[in-house]
């Protein structure tokens, strides 16, 4: 499978995860104090995806599943990350006062975007061009938007 196709399945995936937690958010009877239970539920849906995956794998046969150990402990890290971010997802959406999809998706995705730029010239020690600076500052400009726009609706 080529990467663009993964790329754009990655893509059209995280679309669907970003609104569905929407619009589980939207569900949250006002009287519930967490959402730790429907970011259970989510996990539970990944967990399931994962066991089909690893099992059509393990029918087509010809795979190596070992890995090594920072490999599974980078990507326990990883899966606590995007617990709690799953919880405060569920929390913005949902509650008294939810932020709307319009402005939260795009703070959350384009400020990752920012973010993971600095971290992988800083700690990853990538390289990157004028462009990419110039379009991580265009995104960090427009984050500002989005929030000035809602400042003013209100």
């Amino acid at each position: 499978m080529s990467m663009m196709v993964l790329l754009a399945i990655v893509t059209l995936a995280y679309v669907g995860y970003n609104l569905l937690i929407k619009v589980s958010g939207d569900h949250i009877p006002p009287e519930a104090t967490t959402t730790v239970l429907a970011a259970l539920c989510l996990q539970t849906g990944a967990l399931l995806t994962s066991v089909a995956f690893i099992t059509v794998l393990g029918i087509q046969g010809g795979h190596n599943f070992r890995l090594s150990l920072p490999s599974y402990l980078w990507a326990l890290a990883g899966g606590l990350c995007i617990g709690i971010a799953e919880i405060c997802y569920l929390t913005i959406f949902g509650g008294s006062d939810p932020l709307p999809a319009s402005v939260v998706i795009p703070t959350v995705v384009t400020g990752t975007i920012v973010i993971t730029l600095i971290v992988s010239v800083f700690v990853f020690q990538e390289r990157l061009g004028f462009l990419q600076v110039a379009g991580a500052a265009m995104i960090a400009v427009g984050i500002i938007c989005m929030f000035a726009g809602r400042i003013d609706q209100a």
